[in-house]
Formats: C-alpha cells, structure tokens, sequence
C-alpha cells in the first residue's frame, strides 16, 4: 500500500506519471498485437498479478493519469482496473472517465488517481470520426493560480487529433499553470507543428523520451506536456510494464502561487 501523503507537503514537488497501461496486456513484440489480441475481448488470468506490480510502481507517484484502462467488464473479470490500482498504490482519490462502452465485453477509459483533492474535475468527449476519445480536467487550488492537469488519449489520425488540440487548445489557453498529460498519438515535431496548440501551450523544450514501442522504443508518443510557468526537474521514462507503451514520470516543482492556491485544498 503507497503513502497517501503526497511529496507536496514535504518538499513542495508533485511526482506525475502517464501510463497507456493496454487493459493490463502483456506485449514484447510486434507479432503479439496479434497472438494475443483475444486479451482485448476475453479475461486472462495473470492479469491481476501484472496489475499488482503495476500499482507498486505507481504508488511512488503524486498524480498519475492512465490510458486504455478497463473499468470493469468480462475482459478484467468485472474488475474496474482505476478503482483497483488506486487502492493498491494507495491514493485516496480517483476518477474513472468511461470513453467507449461496450457494455458486458469492454469499459474503455481514462483514469486519474491522485493523493491531492481535486477541487473539480471535468470530462472532455473529444471531436472525431469515431467516438471514444476523452480527456480528464482536474483542477486542484482555487483563482488564478491554481494547478490544471489535463489527462488525455488522442486518436490515431492526423485529422482526428487536429480537431481534438483545436478543442483543448479552447479550454487551455486561459489557464496559467497547465500540465498536459498522455498518449498524444503524435511526436513533439507534430505537437510543435500545431499553431493553436503550440499558442496555448508554449512547449518547453524537454527532451523528448522514446515511449513505443516498449520492447524496442523509437517513438516519442507518450507526454507530460506543461506551460510556461512550470519547469520540470527531472523527467524520465521508466522499465517495461507489461504494456506496449512505456510510462513518463517527471518531478515537478511548483511555483510559490501555485503551491498557495493548492495547499488548503491538500
């Protein structure tokens, strides 16, 4: 069981971390997207075991944003994967954002756990050809000053995530200490690319880290994206879990506004 205390309090740092965590499939190599794809469908029975290690190494973490989790159907053997991996890291708040029903079979989401209380949270249902794309907007603090983290997983097409930067674009640009987090779909050149996006978000210029695939990365996909008021202390992909994408982790240390804004609600 993790520490329910976040580093805040100590040290004035919040830990994040983004995972694509694919429902708790295990993938090493290209040719298990398609031996193994049943697991999409059908439960399998060390996927528990893998969740387990799964929130040990999340329980290290402040806030932790999750993509392609399962909240609960007969893939995950009704285990609603959010809920369980805040109570084995032991966060005391969690929320579950359902993306895609699909009833008994499936419960495609995003998730967001967190040691600190959110003031407010909000879901996001992305524009696209295809429904099932969302986002996560957690505020934590009060005023102008408080902490915005955005927890979001992007379609696979150009054209899909352009509209869907264009909308969180809208939502950002008023906002002064944002963090952006995720499976973006796309390499820090396409995000820099997008005018608006690049306009709401100046984008620090943080070595992009390597995230797919996890077994041999190449491909920068996976971000913690922050505004110009913040500035990271140290960023860094961690090993292997399981998933086909690897998770980003960064420290972040927060501006003395921002700290005052959040800490009566901490």
């Amino acid at each position: 069981m993790g520490n329910a205390h976040s580093s805040l309090q100590a040290d004035g740092h919040l830990r994040l971390l983004t995972f694509n965590l694919q429902v708790g499939i295990q993938t090493s190599a290209y040719h298990h997207y398609f031996t193994r794809s049943w697991q999409h469908l059908l439960p399998h029975p060390r996927r528990q075991q893998r969740l387990d290690i799964m929130g040990d190494v999340l329980s290290k973490f402040d806030i932790v944003g999750l993509q392609e989790v399962d909240g609960g159907s007969f893939r995950s053997s009704r285990v609603n994967q959010v809920e369980y991996l805040a109570t084995k890291a032991g966060f005391p708040h969690h929320f579950q954002q359902l993306n895609r029903n699909l009833g008994r079979i499936a419960q495609h989401s995003n998730g967001l756990l967190s040691r600190l209380v959110p003031s407010q949270i909000e879901e996001h249902r992305l524009p696209g050809a295809m429904p099932g794309r969302g986002a996560i907007h957690a505020r934590f603090g009060e005023g102008p000053d408080a902490l915005h983290i955005f927890v979001a997983h992007l379609a696979l097409s150009h054209r899909g995530r352009v509209r869907q930067l264009n909308y969180l674009s809208e939502i950002i640009q008023p906002l002064r200490h944002v963090v952006v987090m995720g499976d973006l779909n796309c390499t820090p050149d396409q995000l820099h690319a997008h005018e608006r996006f690049s306009a709401s978000l100046p984008l620090h210029p943080v070595k992009p880290l390597l995230s797919y695939p996890s077994w041999q990365p190449r491909r920068a996909l996976d971000h913690i994206l922050l505004s110009q008021s913040l500035e990271v202390a140290e960023v860094r992909v961690l090993d292997h879990l399981f998933s086909d994408h690897l998770p980003i982790a960064v420290d972040l240390p927060l501006p003395e506004a921002c700290l005052t804004a959040i800490r009566p609600s901490g």
